[in-house]
């Protein structure tokens, strides 16, 4: 397992060079003395020296254990910092208030973010190194042109912003791809209410093999009540998924909620049912050598 971890740390991890840069972008962050602030991967601790300057507490993971002497070592008598020799993936969130701030290892980033985003207990603010494709697609629009699923389901309860675009020379080994920092933000009051129920409305509506949104959600919502939504909202007939606004899913969900209860049950347990099959194919990929990851390193 050890080995394996090395592989994927080499093949996926591009480490900050400058601390520098790391406090400039510390600085900007919302981050202040009175946070505890959660780091993921925290390497030989670049970004964890400059965190303890600015928060309360630094709590930082790190699952390879050469990185995780040396950031022993160098933290030694820091009460303001708790290593932790662990899979972040494998552990549980705080139910305090927290932040984050983490140069995450890029063949994670899904399943990192999905973990700080889905579960009972996100962070009020966390700002992930990633690679700029990722951060478009949890994004969406407009970074991005079109909206993923996952940019539609997460949007109600968090805003999604590109603080900075990095340049290759800022990490080593120097990265071939784009690298940008990505903050999500919690909103103080979410867009929908019912969490559930829109999370298997929205997994729903993207998994159906029609031509448009219109047929796609015919077994749920009459053609004519999706219709008659077009005329005062922003898509037509013949769009996707993909392509409808933010806005256009909260009105179509509203109009959802009010049809019968034989309509609703057929969209209930999608998400998880989606989430599940998504773990299992994500577990798989961690425990192997991913070929395809060499491409983030220098060549």
């Amino acid at each position: 397992m050890g080995r394996k971890m090395r592989d994927r740390i080499k093949y996926s991890q591009n480490f900050l060079a400058d601390p520098e840069l790391v406090k400039a972008l510390i600085n900007k962050s919302s981050i202040t003395t009175n946070d505890i602030v959660y780091e993921i991967g925290a390497g030989e601790g670049i970004i964890t020296k400059q965190l303890l300057l600015k928060a309360k507490k630094v709590i930082a993971f790190e699952l390879d254990r050469n990185f995780f002497g040396i950031l022993d070592r160098k933290f030694e008598g820091k009460i303001s910092v708790e290593l932790k020799l662990a899979d972040f993936l494998n552990s549980a969130l705080p139910n305090y208030p927290y932040k984050v701030f983490s140069n995450i290892p890029f063949n994670i980033t899904s399943a990192i973010i999905k973990k700080l985003t889905l579960e009972s207990y996100p962070p009020e603010d966390a700002y992930l190194i990633i690679q700029k494709e990722a951060a478009m697609k949890f994004a969406g629009k407009p970074l991005d042109n079109k909206n993923s699923q996952l940019s539609v389901i997460l949007n109600p309860w968090f805003e999604f912003t590109i603080k900075h675009r990095f340049k290759p020379d800022d990490f080593n080994p120097r990265p071939n791809v784009d690298i940008v920092l990505l903050e999500i933000k919690k909103r103080s009051e979410p867009l929908v209410e019912d969490k559930n129920r829109y999370e298997d409305f929205v997994t729903y509506a993207f998994n159906q093999t029609k031509p448009n949104i219109v047929e796609g959600l015919s077994k749920i919502i009459a053609k004519q009540h999706v219709v008659n939504l077009t005329k005062t909202v922003g898509f037509t007939l013949d769009s996707k998924p993909s392509e409808l606004d933010f806005k256009d899913w909260v009105s179509l969900f509203n109009l959802f909620l009010t049809m019968t209860d034989q309509q609703q049950i057929i969209v209930k347990g999608s998400f998880a049912k989606q989430l599940k099959q998504q773990e299992n194919i994500e577990r798989v990929h961690r425990t192997r050598t991913d070929e395809s990851w060499k491409k983030y390193e220098h060549q």
